[in-house]
Formats: structure tokens, C-alpha cells, sequence
């Protein structure tokens, strides 16, 4: 089965159902996992923050989704590290899919919302993007609300 499963996390209550199942699955098989936080300075526009204080601010808050995870994943007992990675002007399904090859993943799980249409369209995806960019297997967990609306 999965030796390798790659969870990227955010914080949000998506990606902890996401991690919880990577969990599970890894428990079962004997599979390490590796959490990632993708830090897309691009997307705070630091020229509009010359001191790097929302920068700054979202490095603590990926930190903090990686810590959480973690203490989740202690908790388990499933063995796992962690990694913030930088985007570096790279979308985020770009970053996942490079940490899929240089960690040698075999999975990658990943919380979606289920969004659709408009909203969809103009705030894009990332679980798309991983579901496309990425070489291996991935399984995306969709949130209690995504379920509802399909």
C-alpha cells in the first residue's frame, strides 16, 4: 500500500478532515506522513508591505496550521514530520507536486471545498491544481458543507 502520504495544510477545518483520513490510512498501511504549509508570498503583494508585516503574519499562521497538524498527528501516534515550503511566485499545485518528487511521495491527501462555478472560477483551487500537477495518487476529502451542495 501508500509507504509515503504528503498532506498539505492551511489551518482550515477542511485540511484537518484531510489529515485526520491521511492519519487513518497511514495507521492502517505503516505510511509515514509529511505535512507541508505552501507560503505564496506573491499573494500578500509585498510591495504594498514594505516592512513585511502581513508577510510576516502569514509565515505565524502557516506555522501555527503546521503545529497544530503535528500535535494532531502526535496524537495519533502515525510517524510525521513537517515542512513550510515557499512559493516563489510557483502556484501551489507547483510546489506540491516538486515536494511530491524530491520526498518521494506515493499519496497526497487533500481537503477541498467543493466550490463550483463563479466562485470556483475566480478563486481557482488548489486541490485542482494538486489533482493535475501532481504525479502520484491523490485523494481530495471533501468538506460536510461540498457534500451538501452535490
Amino acid at each position: 500500500m501508500y509507504q509515503r502520504i504528503l498532506v498539505p495544510v492551511d489551518g482550515s477545518d477542511t485540511a484537518v478532515r484531510a489529515l485526520v483520513a491521511a492519519l487513518q490510512m497511514a495507521r492502517e498501511s505503516g505510511a509515514r506522513v509529511r505535512l507541508v504549509h505552501v507560503l505564496d508570498e506573491m499573494a500578500y503583494l509585498a510591495e504594498f508591505d514594505p516592512q513585511g508585516q502581513v508577510i510576516a503574519t502569514a509565515r505565524h499562521a502557516g506555522g501555527k496550521a503546521l503545529d497544530d497538524a503535528m500535535a494532531i498527528a502526535r496524537a495519533s501516534g502515525v510517524p510525521a514530520d513537517c515542512r513550510m515550503l515557499e512559493a516563489q511566485g510557483r502556484r501551489l499545485g507547483e510546489v506540491v507536486a516538486d515536494e511530491v518528487r524530491n520526498w518521494e511521495a506515493d499519496l497526497v491527501v487533500v481537503g477541498t471545498h467543493g466550490r463550483r462555478g463563479v466562485e470556483r472560477a475566480l478563486l481557482g483551487s488548489g486541490a485542482e491544481q494538486v489533482l493535475r500537477l501532481t504525479p502520484v495518487p491523490v485523494l481530495a476529502i471533501r468538506s460536510p458543507e461540498a457534500r451538501a451542495i452535490a
